[in-house]
């Protein structure tokens, strides 16, 4: 078997190894992972070889393939593209129990958990991670490094762009599109469009503010009745 080496040794980490294990089409020959308590040690029997500094050294030693093991989707991503960068090639890591169906695309760098599920006719993206037990129906498109959470289920022609990331348990019905960098919170229900960057939660799913915009700060802030365009409101 070709060898492989996991980047991350962290919980994500343990699951594709025992993917790769399970899957026995590659052979894993150790981690690297920034978090120098883990360095020398060894996760579910596989050693944490140094931190990623290190794939220099094992490129040169003849390890060309790789596979990132991390969930935040902006730092897998960026990771995997330096991987790329400097000469490895990126693997997916299936779970023999997980089914695909015959004309699914897929993508480069991709973890698909076991008992997952993909219908006809989806197409994956780069540095994607399907979850556990989550359900894609056809022809729906997941986007690169985009994260679909353990038991999610999604309705056949829905769209994930790219970084999205689907919550554990969540539901999106047909025909909806969750946009970049989007966040559907756990155990949501998705019945229409999600904007880009936006977070959504409940049944039906609505967006949720971190904080009030200025006008909606400035009129939290006034006196019934006065002007909030006055700045001598706010210290009344």
């Amino acid at each position: 078997m070709d060898e492989v080496v996991i980047f991350g040794a962290g919980g994500h980490g343990r699951v594709v190894l025992d993917i790769l294990a399970q899957a026995e089409s590659y052979k894993p020959i150790g981690f690297l992972d920034n978090n120098r308590q883990l360095h020398g040690r060894r996760v579910d029997g596989l050693k944490v070889l140094g931190g990623m500094d290190m794939a220099a050294s094992l490129y040169a030693d003849g390890v060309r393939r790789a596979i990132i093991a991390i969930g935040d989707n902006g730092v897998r991503r960026d990771i995997a593209r330096s991987v790329e960068a400097a000469g490895f090639e990126l693997v997916n890591a299936v779970h023999p129990s997980a089914r695909l169906a015959t004309n699914v695309t897929l993508g480069k760098g991709l973890v698909i958990a076991a008992g997952a599920l993909v219908c006809a006719h989806v197409q994956i993206g780069d540095y994607a991670i399907l979850n556990t037990g989550c359900i894609i129906d056809h022809e729906s498109m997941i986007g690169m490094a985009v994260h679909i959470c353990p038991g999610v289920r999604l309705a056949g022609h829905v769209v994930a762009e790219s970084g999205a990331f689907v919550g554990i348990g969540a539901t999106i019905v047909q025909n909806v599109r969750v946009g970049f960098e989007a966040i559907v919170g756990a155990g949501a229900v998705v019945v229409q469009d999600v904007e880009p960057m936006t977070t959504v939660v409940g049944v039906p799913a609505r967006p949720i503010k971190d904080a009030p915009s200025v006008d909606e700060f400035t009129a939290l802030l006034s006196p019934v009745g006065a002007d909030p365009r006055d700045p001598m409101a706010l210290r009344q």
